[in-house]
């Protein structure tokens, strides 16, 4: 994933003002209409999740030219961007506009999409702004729990429409010690812990021991060393995922693990959660990819006792014959596909030989 666009600052625009009031609008609306709260706040959610386009980016930062018809003359340079992040940076450059709305969240707290809607539009407020609430304390928590829902709707759908939010956590508040002393200690603990199940998710594997060397220098952890920490909530987070493209990323990434020093109690966590997924069947039921994938991973950081491992596993799939059909058949595919392979690189082999052959005769004729 490449590193998140540094956007300039433009001018405020009657555009993005009504944007802004159209928010505190909705956010009014769900509160004074209990009935509807939920559907009204799932709709604001969705519509800030919401990309914008070219014409109405030039609109909303007064970058570029209307011309009479309505069409926006626009400079492609800019970067695409969704409706969450211009309020974030609205409200991060314009605080006491964010600040009106407080009292709104404050009565909503328990509502489904509150904490998600306010993760969005101050992520960045609630870091850069200097705060003096005494409600402060609950603003973390709100954003955790937040975040925490946000990022799993892009696992769930294997987008990346909100890497800004994970990425502006990672990036400038883990990062960023004097951005994430401005929390408590155990929502810095928390920060850190969601920060880790998400990583490989949303940053390179190849960035982990940059991670890793931060973690330290906030807080002590009663695990263990920074890579216990970021283990142990891997592990949990494997057991989670149920969408099989983004399980067999995180399989593929754990491989960037090799040679990390663990406590032996986090290094039997992992092992354990990586041979869950091997074998068909309860309580996992992994698919051949993920199978195979788990193998791969197991094998690379665990080359010891790799043989003994594979027969254990298959002395138990011949303990279930209804396995074996289906063993038997992908075996014979996967032989008949190397076969192929081979004939076609040994075909390939000859055709450039005799091609050689033919300019070396014609060289020296």
């Amino acid at each position: 994933m490449a590193k998140m666009l540094q956007r300039c600052r433009f001018p405020q625009s009657a555009y993005l003002s009504g944007l802004v009031q159209e928010v505190q609008r909705k956010l009014q609306k769900a509160l004074n209409m209990p009935t509807q709260r939920g559907e009204l706040l799932r709709q604001l959610f969705t519509d800030l999740a919401l990309e914008v386009d070219a014409r109405a980016q030039a609109l909303l930062y007064n970058h570029g030219n209307v011309v009479e018809d309505g069409n926006a003359i626009i400079d492609d340079s800019r970067p695409s961007l969704c409706f969450y992040e211009v309020l974030a940076e609205h409200y991060a450059q314009m605080p006491e506009e964010g600040k009106s709305l407080l009292p709104l969240f404050v009565q909503m707290w328990s509502q489904s999409f509150s904490s998600q809607i306010f993760a969005l539009l101050f992520y960045q407020w609630l870091f850069e702004v200097p705060q003096q609430s005494d409600g402060f304390v609950r603003y973390p928590t709100a954003f955790i729990e937040g975040a925490t829902a946000i990022f799993w709707i892009d696992v769930q759908s294997n987008e990346r429409r909100f890497f800004s939010l994970y990425h502006y956590a990672y990036e400038e508040v883990t990062v960023n010690s004097g951005h994430l002393n401005k929390l408590p200690i155990q929502a810095q603990r928390e920060l850190i812990h969601l920060i880790s199940r998400f990583f490989f998710f949303y940053e390179p594997a190849d960035r982990l021991k940059i991670f890793l060397k931060y973690i330290p220098a906030f807080s002590s952890f009663p695990t263990g060393g920074p890579a216990d920490v970021f283990v142990i909530e891997l592990t949990a987070q494997l057991q989670k995922i149920k969408v099989e493209p983004v399980l067999l990323h995180y399989l593929r990434c754990s491989k960037v693990l090799k040679g990390v020093e663990l406590h032996v109690t986090t290094s039997t966590r992992l092992k354990s959660a990586l041979y869950s997924f091997t074998s068909p069947g309860g309580p996992m039921y992994p698919t051949r990819p993920i199978r195979h994938a788990a193998w791969d991973t197991l094998d690379c950081l665990y080359p010891v006792g790799q043989r003994f491992r594979h027969l254990i596993s298959l002395s138990f799939r011949l303990l279930h014959p209804y396995y074996w059909p289906s063993s038997f058949g992908n075996f014979v595919l996967s032989m008949i596909l190397a076969v192929f392979l081979k004939l076609f690189y040994i075909i390939d082999y000859i055709r450039h030989f005799i091609f050689r052959k033919q300019n070396t005769c014609n060289r020296e004729n």
